[in-house]
């Protein structure tokens, strides 16, 4: 029996209230740590990060959170449509999600396990009507790829290069999964009706069949290339253009990079979700950046230029006398693009003023003389501090 899901709040260690902005943020930490790239061949983090993408994929959506919110994992389960959206109704099928856990994952639409909970997000059900004839074209699955990225190409944008093992039509058949001179010919199992009835005790279920998945007709001669399926498994390298200002959870579409359909039907799309990895130097938030600059006491005393990092190079900014730790100054222009073509976003610098350490004998004595000669009025944040707190002292 499979466990039972966790709660997705506790999968990504969050509250119920969070925030979208404050999920998101948790989605990309958990999702960076346990990505199959940082952790190759370890499937505990494998099946980590199919958990977190199930999650996030449920609770970043406004309508998926207020469902799940209600009625839990159910709220995703296929017999909730048979049952008139509760929670219990009639009818089968597994809980909706991820099935595999990273690079290609394959996401069934229109129908089948795991439908339901991807249709909205993408846009209805993966056939458009193509599979309605079983017989018929039946449209190629969607495929998902994660990706992950620097903050610099995130912020400039990137093209990239991507393998993906996935069905492609099969060259021998032509995809009609048939050897040369074989016809189709009615199923024996069904006799071409396309479903069978099962016992069970005293009920008797009707269901597909499993040997003609329902066409109610078999290949005479099954190709021996493909098994009679008309695709066989290839990988495909694919160019990506990765567009400036994407972030973690960013979905792009490769139109017809799925897998190939079958009998003729068009191929599904591939969707590249992007993780953008933690920088050594800067803190993302939207399309701002920030980062931490130090300095030293004598320029924080006295003023002065100070080089400080930017995605593109350097920059320089003044810092005026009498600077104190924590100040921020922001330098316009020097974000990240916004991916909607909007205005792009600052970089702001927060200053740590260094203490000097390891004095020498020449140093101290200078520094000692400089305190000899303070009066409150240097230092009016420690007089105004001491003002306030003077009934602690006496």
């Amino acid at each position: 029996m499979a466990s039972a899901k966790r709660d997705y709040y506790e999968v990504l260690g969050v509250e119920r209230s969070v925030s979208p902005e404050e999920l998101k943020k948790a989605y990309r930490k958990l999702a960076i740590k346990y990505h199959p790239d940082k952790n190759p061949g370890d499937k505990a983090a494998e099946e980590k990060f199919k958990e977190l993408g199930e999650a996030y994929e449920a609770l970043s959506d406004p309508q998926k959170r207020a469902a799940y919110d209600q009625y839990g994992h159910q709220a995703f389960d296929p017999r909730m449509r048979a049952g008139g959206g509760r929670p219990g109704g009639g009818g089968g099928g597994g809980a909706g999600g991820f099935h595999d856990p990273f690079d290609v994952f394959r996401e069934v639409f229109g129908g089948g396990r795991g439908g339901d909970i991807f249709e909205s997000f993408f846009g209805g059900g993966g056939g458009g009507g193509e599979a309605a004839d079983p017989t018929g074209p039946a449209r190629g699955s969607d495929l998902r790829y994660d990706m992950e990225i620097t903050l610099e190409e995130a912020a400039t944008g990137a093209e990239k290069q991507i393998t993906v093992q996935k069905p492609a039509v099969c060259e021998t058949c032509s995809g009609s999964g048939a050897e040369k001179g074989s016809k189709r010919v009615r199923c024996q199992q069904c006799a071409g009706r396309g479903r069978v009835v099962m016992s069970r005790g005293i009920f008797s279920i009707q269901q597909t069949c499993p040997r003609c998945e329902g066409a109610g007709e078999t290949i005479e001669k099954p190709c021996k290339s493909c098994g009679g399926d008309g695709r066989v498994n290839k990988a495909a390298t694919i160019t990506l253009r990765i567009p400036a200002g994407v972030d973690t959870g960013t979905r792009l579409r490769s139109n017809g990079n799925g897998e190939a359909g079958q009998r003729g039907g068009s191929a599904g799309d591939l969707y590249v979700v992007l993780h953008v990895a933690e920088h050594d130097v800067f803190k993302r938030d939207g399309d701002d950046l920030h980062c931490s600059v130090p300095v030293s006491f004598s320029q924080a005393a006295l003023g002065a230029d100070v080089d400080v990092p930017t995605l593109t190079g350097k920059a320089q900014i003044r810092i005026p006398a009498g600077t104190q730790t924590g100040t921020t100054f922001r330098l316009k222009g020097r974000g990240v693009k916004n991916v909607q073509g909007y205005a792009q976003g600052d970089l702001l610098v927060t200053v740590t003023v260094e203490v000097p350490t390891k004095l020498n004998a020449a140093q101290r004595a200078k520094l000692e003389e400089f305190a000899h000669l303070c009066d409150d009025s240097v230092h009016p944040q420690g007089r105004g501090f001491f003002e306030k707190a003077k009934a602690f002292f006496s």
